[in-house]
């Protein structure tokens, strides 16, 4: 690898359309593939893989491979092509061989990064200036420098959560092997006590019932795709036999899995939030929910396939996400109609944009604002989780009533409270009824301050204020909430220095509580749930 140099020749994107087969392709250059959209099967050599958003393979010239889009997604990947020139002491030579010997699948950790970069070097795509070119190779050096670093294991072993990562990508490749715990851990060399908390810290999930979650998921595809007997639809997805098949997959939804079969394809008709009455399927499977309460969802146990990611990239459930499709802000309608949903859920009252999404699926309407019991509810009511919704709250609403009372020696007898935050540049707002604000304002807990009630009695998440009427919203107790815009962080530090701010009763108290808002601003049930364990920490702790 010393002796080596590497040239970029080109970088392309490419889209192909469900059900599309490449046929037998043959690298002429190093070849690498990155894919960010579709998932399905690659055949290389002798091997076989299943590619998904998250997999990066590397061909060497003269290599053989072949892409079958098998699954419902379109595809989209990015193929960069580049030359290995090998650096002799009297003579150059072009290196044609494998860069990673009997490897074509590579590790990349995070592969966030890896996309980012080859999006910049696909962005930057030079015209004929010499500088530019210039400049165009050394963002392909930085790629391709990232892509080594993770796949010289001889020179740099994994970190453990890399090891254990790679082990994630077997599992979806092999689940339908018989395979342990210890196996997992084996192949990652990782400690077993060490293995499964990392796993689940990656996946939110212990590793058998990631792998259960697998089969059962691919079960459900067979079962609606084939007539096949649930006999042979078990040892397809890897379960002994189909009386455990029968066994799990009652556990894990509810039902046997000919009943999904039957009800795969009932549908109810319910009303949505702004009035539509929609016929729905009776148990949908590939829901998109596009609002900011996507950590509902979480809560009931309702897995979506796509979403308005940019919401939730910092929040406190975005491991959750990583099988979860992006739509786009604002969305891109192209994105939603490859991924086939059977419903989408859209916190908007929007009828323009309600009327062109409603053309691809089903489509509800769906008040984010509202309580977080209604909005439970609600979803159990359209989503067939009736009973989860009814366990979820009850559990909550003890834990909430406890915690307020923890705190009542903590928060003085009708206290309020506000919560604000610079977002859009330097523009102040006054959160009502979503964000952190929604989880506050408690029968138990904190009242409203001065003019906030208004805001809330005309049902609005927030309301922009002004600085010189920051007096008329401030409560006994100030949650500041800290952006991650560069601009709204600089104009909160500098009304958090002024006379107007030092003046306010809850500063001069020391009653100021800074939040990063990234992470709390949501009143989904997800953080919600996380905030009854931190909040009393908060209030504990003086400005």
């Amino acid at each position: 690898m010393r002796a080596l140099l590497f040239h970029l020749s080109d970088i392309e994107q490419i889209h192909r359309p469900v059900g599309w087969k490449s046929g037998k392709q043959t690298a002429v250059h190093h070849t690498m593939l990155i894919f960010t959209a579709g998932q399905g099967r690659l055949d290389a050599d002798d091997s076989r893989y299943h590619f998904t958003p998250d997999r990066c393979f590397l061909f060497a010239p003269g290599a053989s491979y072949q892409l079958e889009n098998e699954y419902d997604d379109a595809l989209r990947f990015f193929k960069i092509t580049f030359t290995a020139v090998r650096i002799g002491s009297s003579s150059h030579d072009t290196f044609a061989g494998e860069l990673f010997p009997e490897r074509h699948e590579l590790t990349a950790y995070p592969f966030s990064r890896l996309v980012r970069l080859t999006e910049e070097l696909y962005a930057s795509r030079p015209d004929a200036c010499d500088i530019a070119w210039f400049k165009q190779q050394l963002r392909f050096q930085e790629l391709l420098g990232f892509v080594i670093e993770h796949n010289l294991h001889s020179e740099r072993p994994l970190s453990p959560t890399q090891a254990v990562e790679s082990t994630v990508r077997y599992l979806q490749n092999h689940y339908m092997d018989n395979i342990t715990v210890k196996q997992l851990a084996l192949l990652a060399q990782v400690p077993h006590w060490q293995y499964t908390p990392i796993f689940q810290e990656l996946t939110g999930r212990k590793p058998l019932d990631y792998l259960t979650e697998l089969r059962i998921n691919r079960s459900k595809q067979l079962l609606l795709a084939s007539t096949a007997p649930l006999r042979e639809i078990a040892q397809q997805v890897g379960f002994r036999d189909e009386y455990y098949f029968n066994r799990r997959f009652r556990q894990t939804t509810g039902i046997a899995p000919k009943q999904y079969a039957r009800l795969a394809n009932r549908t109810v008709l319910v009303r949505d939030w702004t009035g539509h009455e929609v016929e729905i399927p009776e148990r949908p499977e590939r829901i998109i929910y596009y609002g900011e309460t996507f950590g509902d969802l979480l809560a009931l146990g309702i897995k979506a396939i796509g979403g308005g990611i940019s919401f939730y990239k910092q929040s406190l459930f975005k491991n959750k996400l990583r099988d979860v499709r992006d739509v786009g802000f604002p969305m891109r309608t192209n994105v939603l109609a490859a991924l086939k949903p059977d419903l989408i859920i859209l916190a908007s009252s929007d009828e323009a944009q309600y009327a062109r999404i409603a053309r691809i699926a089903p489509t509800l309407t769906f008040n984010s604002f509202a309580p977080l019991d209604h909005r439970l509810q609600t979803l159990g009511r359209w989503l067939g989780k009736t009973r989860e919704a009814e366990r979820w709250l009850k559990v909550y609403n003890a834990k909430a009533a406890a915690m307020w009372h923890q705190l009542r020696f903590t928060i003085e007898p009708g206290e309020t409270a506000s919560v604000f935050i610079y977002d859009h540049g330097k523009r102040l707002f006054v959160m009502g009824a979503v964000g952190l604000s929604s989880a506050l304002y408690h029968p138990y807990g904190f009242r409203p301050a001065g003019h906030i009630q208004d805001v809330l009695n005309a049902g609005q998440g927030f309301s922009e204020i002004s600085e010189a009427s920051l007096p008329a919203y401030a409560g006994d107790r100030i949650f500041m909430l800290l952006p991650a815009s560069p601009e709204s962080g600089q104009a909160a530090e500098k009304l958090m220095s002024s006379p107007l701010w030092r003046s306010l009763p809850a500063v001069r108290n020391g009653r100021v509580h800074l939040v990063d808002a990234a992470q709390w601003n949501f009143g989904d049930a997800f953080t919600r749930a996380k905030l009854l364990d931190v909040l009393p920490r908060w209030l504990n702790k003086s400005s």
